[in-house]
């Protein structure tokens, strides 16, 4: 039996929440559109108070950011990085070109082939998500993408230099800072100062994601990323100082992350609240996380293992930490999950940070059918068909006349027809 001992806020209001978003980004995208340049000069003045002569920072802005940084801190980021780009090389040595001859003279095949630009948001309003430049740029730049956009908010009213010096280590071949719904528009529609770019990818708040799914189709996307969620699975083999700080962990990214325990074993079900308070009273990222565990945070009290994995595949979460005796059992039975750490000694912050996958995964039950932001997401697998002999092209043509007539498709049964004419001759 599954028991829902604490549930989130009902669905309703996060659907009101999402309305008032989609509207703000309609006028805000239709503004760019129109006005350009003027336009996001605009809103950034309004949002962020930056209104730079230049948006795109020149190569002694980038040089003054890096300088301004400690030889720990670019130690730091460069370490990270280099953990990125190792599984990133790794993952893009998975994808192989292919030829093969299907049929005597029928050779199909295909090529990974990159995107030619792309637009990497990096978030930094709130918190400098400097981390999200080696997990898009650094990403993009492996998977061969030739023209590599960065952009980010200024912070405290000027460009982050960590994050500066993340998209510059990681290989951007443009840096600006400006944030929100306008530079998303600016990337995806062009305006006089901003070259549009094939495909924007980066996570970033509402706005920013609802920006990338009415976008999408003009450029392409990676995905569009709902609020942070996490969700901890143990038995009574965990520690539940351990479970607390994981979801609190998560919980501290938006008053609207949700933060979920699933567990068999009714004492982790029964003590959990005392320690998230407990915790809490010391963090000073409270006032976020405190209200983002009271609105959206769950505690799910199972019999089974096997409850555990369907309740755990029916919430498709973006961060899965499975903290239980037989973490690999998830490993194997799991389906739908955007990332997993597996055992207590790791944690969703590592992957997050440093420890080498990418950060950038499916939200809001997209976990179903979608991965994360890796290599293969700016890489186009493209067909290519050809046909060797007249033999072939007959042999092929017939079947493809008669299918054609099948359909009723006059046009398409003659593009076969006068090749079975043509080289049946010689066939």
């Amino acid at each position: 039996m599954i028991r829902y001992l604490k549930k989130s806020k009902p669905v309703e209001a996060q659907a009101e929440i999402a309305s008032q978003v989609r509207e703000t980004v309609e006028q805000i995208i239709a503004n760019v559109a129109k006005n350009g340049d003027t336009a996001v000069r605009e809103y950034s003045k309004k949002f962020d108070h930056w209104e730079p002569v230049s948006f795109r920072l020149t190569d002694e802005e980038i040089a003054a950011c890096v300088a301004s940084l400690s030889e720990q801190e670019i130690g730091d980021i460069k370490f990270a990085q280099a953990q990125v780009r190792r599984f990133a090389e790794v993952q893009k040595a998975s994808m192989h070109d292919v030829e093969v001859e299907t049929l005597p003279g029928v050779i199909l095949g295909h090529r990974n082939i990159p995107v030619n630009s792309v637009g990497c948001y990096i978030p930094g309003g709130k918190y400098p998500l400097l981390a999200s430049a080696h997990m898009s740029v650094l990403t993009a730049k492996v998977a061969g993408v030739k023209r590599v956009v960065a952009a980010a908010p200024p912070f405290d009213g000027k460009p982050h230099p960590a994050i500066v010096t993340a998209m510059y280590l990681a290989g951007a071949d443009e840096i600006y800072c400006v944030g929100g719904v306008q530079a998303i528009a600016a990337f995806a529609l062009g305006t006089e100062a901003f070259t549009p770019v094939d495909m924007i990818v980066g996570p970033g708040n509402a706005y920013v994601a609802e920006a990338k799914r009415q976008l999408f189709g003009k450029i392409g996307i990676d995905l569009i990323a709902g609020p942070t969620e996490t969700l901890v699975i143990a038995d009574d083999s965990s520690d539940v100082e351990i479970i607390a700080a994981d979801l609190l962990g998560q919980a501290e990214h938006g008053v609207n992350s949700p933060a979920v325990f699933l567990t068999n074993s009714p004492e982790l079900a029964e003590t959990l609240p005392a320690e998230i308070e407990r915790q809490l009273a010391i963090l000073s990222t409270a006032p976020v996380a405190s209200v983002a565990w009271r609105d959206y945070g769950e505690i799910i009290l199972c019999d089974t293992v096997d409850e555990l994995v369907a309740e755990a595949d029916r919430i498709a979460s973006e961060h899965v930490q499975v903290m239980t005796r037989d973490p690999l059992y998830f490993l194997e039975h799991m389906t739908n999950y955007g990332a997993l750490f597996l055992g207590q000694r790791t944690n969703v912050s590592y992957g997050d940070k440093v420890i080498g996958t990418n950060h950038t995964l499916p939200t809001t039950g997209t976990a179903r059918y979608t991965g994360g932001l890796w290599v293969g997401k700016f890489i186009k697998t493209c067909t290519y068909q050809r046909v060797l002999t007249d033999e072939a092209s007959v042999l092929v043509g017939e079947y493809c006349s008669r299918l054609c007539g099948m359909e009723g498709f006059a046009g398409h049964k003659e593009q076969a027809d006068i090749r079975i004419r043509r080289y049946k001759k010689s066939a």
